[in-house]
């Protein structure tokens, strides 16, 4: 698969790139619906960056196939499968609960904001012709996912 840039600070290969990936050969290559997702995605990153204070934003995971998906043990539904989330932390900023916080009342339109096991914030925009939902749910070990983002640990 070309790299390619798909905003000024993000390019294809950090939403597609995967150690499981790579080490069971799976074909991690969206495909142009995925790809038009994913561009969206970045766009929405990029005012994600601009909340934040310009800091950078790595990104742990984006598009996954529904074969990588199943890999990594994904929700059989997940919206990586369609390049509409990424889980991202970005430390330069603060905690992964800090920056949660502050991507959910930034005014960034958002289908779904995680805070993840503190580990991670997984942000999700909505398909191309459905409303943004504005859902805030954290999850931790044992808890499973519950209402707003807090800290569960």
């Amino acid at each position: 698969m070309v790299d390619r840039k798909l905003s000024p600070n993000f390019k294809l290969s950090e939403f597609t790139d995967s150690q499981t990936a790579a080490r069971r050969g799976i074909d991690n290559t969206p495909d142009a619906e995925s790809l038009r997702n994913l561009q969206r995605l970045a766009r929405t990153l990029e005012d994600v960056r601009v909340v934040l204070g310009d800091v950078p934003i790595r990104i742990s995971s984006g598009y996954r196939s529904a074969e990588l998906n199943r890999a990594v043990g994904g929700a059989k539904n997940s919206a990586h499968t369609r390049g509409l989330a990424v889980d991202f932390t970005a430390p330069a900023f603060g905690s992964v609960l800090a920056t949660a916080k502050a991507v959910a009342k930034s005014g960034v339109a958002f289908d779904q904001i995680i805070h993840e096991y503190s580990q991670w914030v997984h942000l999700a925009i909505p398909a191309e012709d459905a409303p943004p939902r504005g859902e805030l749910l954290s999850i931790a070990k044992g808890t499973g996912y519950q209402p707003g983002l807090k800290n569960l640990a």
